[in-house]
């Protein structure tokens, strides 16, 4: 039997996972994160898109992402097909690098999307062992831009729109993104994505 054919909105959000192959790291060292963004802006030149969070972490990354010309299976067939490409080359590395294929799910609503960009942007303080003790003070987040209001040297990420949804929604017990994002609970019972460990 064949694989599902993956559902695409161009209009739509998405959180999509990526995961090492037996959860082994595929970001080594700095220059991996680099390399990463050498993929990205290497795919957005052919398919433009839009991303307004994400975190690399070693073992996996998240983005939330959307595609608004092309499928987004296509978009992130060319990310990491570079990246994996980058990452042997370099690391003299044989065999699969990735676990499965992507994990995406819709972001259909503007609270979805504050939600699950909290949920990425606490990614390194929510593992076994924090990472950092701040949120901003993660270099491979895009929540540092929130933070400190700082425009990214990425042409594709958008840090406009999620802290307008706070202001369009008066109903949203927050101050600004920042104090939704940082006061953000997951209930892991719940959670669509529990089968990704913070790791």
């Amino acid at each position: 039997m064949g694989r599902m054919r993956r559902i695409w909105q161009p209009e739509i959000f998405y959180h999509v996972t990526m995961r090492g192959n037996n959860r082994q790291n595929i970001f080594l060292e700095d220059g991996d994160f680099a390399l990463f963004f050498r993929a990205l802006h290497y795919t957005h030149e052919k398919y433009p898109f839009t991303i307004i969070a994400y975190c690399i972490m070693n073992n996996h990354y998240h983005l939330l992402i959307r595609s608004s010309t092309a499928p987004l299976s296509k978009v992130m067939v060319l990310i990491n097909k570079r990246y994996s490409e980058y990452f042997k080359r370099k690391h003299n590395y044989f065999g699969q690098l990735y676990e499965t294929r992507f994990f995406a799910s819709m972001a259909s609503d503007p609270i979805s999307l504050l939600n699950i960009s909290s949920y990425i942007h606490q990614n390194p303080i929510r593992t076994a062992t924090a990472k950092i003790h701040k949120m901003e003070d993660y270099r491979y987040s895009s929540y540092q831009y929130y933070a400190y209001q700082a425009k990214s040297p990425h042409s594709f990420i958008n840090t406009r729109l999620l802290p307008t949804i706070i202001h369009k929604h008066p109903e949203i017990i927050a101050e600004n993104y920042c104090s939704y994002c940082e006061n953000f609970r997951l209930e892991e019972e719940k959670s669509p994505f529990s089968q990704f460990s913070l790791t």
